[in-house]
């Protein structure tokens, strides 16, 4: 199956004061402290930062009956939602999940273990995530590490190709020197996996770092961060369609204690099926 034969989305995870990351020193040219980063943190930053990308935050939790939880849902999760129990998860329907795993090369989330493995159990589609640092190291070195730590790939029914987490200000980098970096991750992560990453950002992220560079669009399936109401998400220049969507950070799941990422994946069962395992 081509890399960008689908679309749809994804939810960011609230922080947690007692994080154990938020005691580690910030990198360079970041505000996010090493360990600290989830998918969302840098969204509303990004968007007051960068280009804007119309859109309005949903603030509400998610209701279990919306038009939204009801095609395809899935969640986000990192360390900051604490023990899930993801038999209550599956049961309340939720189709996929994408589970934090790594950022730079030294860090693994302390619960990517236990939920990439309970998600498994209950029969959850899933997949890890990383959370990326360019300014710490080269692409090629964070996709390795990725890969050792959470990031592999089976045909399984059961598992996503990994996932780049794409946010939080340009690190100081120039247009051109940041899609070096985003391909050189691609091109190690394809050669360990086989796979084609899956790329996590907002319109305004990408559309600034990247210069809204259409390189990666035939490459990588597009997870894309828009909190809104609206019916569909606005996506970053250079994609032309979406394959998962996150689209509330403040979602309500059974299983999970507190708030929690709420995505879309933008076609049948089949689709993310064959998506998990790599066939048309």
């Amino acid at each position: 199956m081509a890399a960008a034969a689908l679309a749809l989305g994804a939810v960011l995870a609230p922080a947690v004061s007692a994080d154990p990351a938020a005691a580690q020193p910030t990198p360079p040219n970041s505000t996010i402290p090493l360990g600290a980063g989830y998918m969302g943190i840098g969204y509303t930053q990004d968007g007051a930062a960068f280009a804007p990308d119309t859109r309005t935050l949903r603030l509400e939790a998610e209701s279990a009956a919306g038009p939204l939880a009801t095609q395809l849902p899935g969640i986000d999760v990192s360390h900051y939602q604490g023990t899930i129990n993801w038999s209550s998860v599956k049961a309340a329907g939720i189709k996929f999940a994408y589970i934090k795993a790594t950022e730079s090369t030294t860090y693994t989330d302390p619960l990517f273990s236990a939920n990439y493995g309970n998600a498994h159990s209950q029969k959850v589609i899933r997949g890890g995530y990383h959370f990326a640092r360019p300014n710490l190291s080269g692409g090629a070195a964070q996709a390795n590490y990725f890969a050792a730590h959470g990031g592999t790939w089976s045909r399984d029914n059961l598992t996503l190709p990994g996932m780049l987490d794409l946010e939080g200000g340009c690190y100081g980098m120039s247009t051109s020197a940041m899609r070096t970096w985003i391909l050189d991750f691609y091109n190690a992560y394809k050669a360990k996996t086989s796979r084609d990453v899956v790329i996590y950002t907002s319109p305004s992220w990408w559309n600034t770092c990247t210069g809204s560079w259409s390189g990666m669009s035939a490459r990588s399936p597009l997870f894309v961060a828009h909190w809104t109401t609206a019916a569909s998400p606005s996506i970053p220049a250079g994609f032309p369609y979406w394959t998962f969507w996150q689209y509330s950070s403040t979602g309500s799941v059974s299983g999970i204690s507190g708030a929690v990422d709420r995505d879309r994946f933008s076609g049948t069962e089949a689709r993310l099926l064959a998506l998990a395992n790599n066939t048309a």
